[in-house]
């Protein structure tokens, strides 16, 4: 597996790469925005680890950036604790962050949740797992990629594990809290609208009509459902 890690300070970039590679995974680093954007054209990383304050292009652009061409799980850096601000790395494509000063273990055990999917994937693929169809939205398991109308939709890996499990199991109502706990996969600690921003994404990518979903369904006060035949 490799790692693209980038933040402008040197020490905590030594320590993470320093104990990545101590787990097995190949590690590249960068020092700043524009780094990163240029290092993940580059090169197909499986995950990025991004800080959000950097010179020259800060990390939610990069960020953005990066999500222009490639779906690559992105982990947020951000010594900022408000809520707001962790949406905010949600609305621009990342898929998980966590605050400074953290301890390495807890970064670790979210790099091993976002490259979980890959084991996944592979399973699935054994499995023989085909198309997915309901209605005017198509996803591919084993491609991890999606279709509104037969027109390819762009997904992050988050984005597209959410919409899985909901195709998946049509009709079941998830809490926040279970999508948190089976989608996230370890003990979470942010704030549940992670979750909401997740589904109005998904919606603005997936559904005809954003405002009046067809298939990608709110049951009021209980969760989330997607919506059968």
């Amino acid at each position: 597996m490799h790692i693209l890690v980038v933040d402008d300070e040197k020490l905590l970039v030594k320590g993470i790469k320093f104990n990545l590679e101590n787990e097995g995974y190949q590690v590249d680093v960068g020092c700043d925005g524009e780094d990163a954007v240029e290092k993940a054209k580059a090169k197909p990383y499986d995950l990025i680890i991004l800080d959000l304050m950097m010179p020259k292009l800060d990390g939610l652009n990069a960020c953005m950036q990066i999500r222009g061409f490639s779906t690559v799980p992105i982990i947020m850096l951000t010594a900022k604790s408000e809520d707001t601000d962790k949406l905010l790395g949600f609305e621009y494509g990342a898929d998980d962050y966590i605050t400074k000063p953290f301890n390495i273990l807890e970064l670790k055990a979210r790099v091993r949740a976002l490259l979980r999917r890959s084991n996944l994937q592979a399973s699935d693929k054994e499995a023989g797992d085909g198309l997915v169809t309901i209605g005017h939205i198509t996803i591919d398991p084993l491609s991890r990629s999606a279709e509104r109308d037969g027109v390819s939709a762009e997904l992050t890996a988050k984005e597209f594990d959410l919409i899985e499990l909901l195709m998946k199991n049509p009709g079941r109502v998830y809490s926040r809290e279970n999508l948190l706990d089976i989608i996230w996969n370890y003990e979470y600690l942010g704030d549940i609208r992670t979750v909401d921003v997740h589904i109005r994404r998904l919606r603005e990518k997936l559904e005809r009509n954003p405002a009046e979903p067809e298939r990608i369904m709110t049951k009021w006060g209980v969760g989330y459902f997607f919506k059968a035949e």
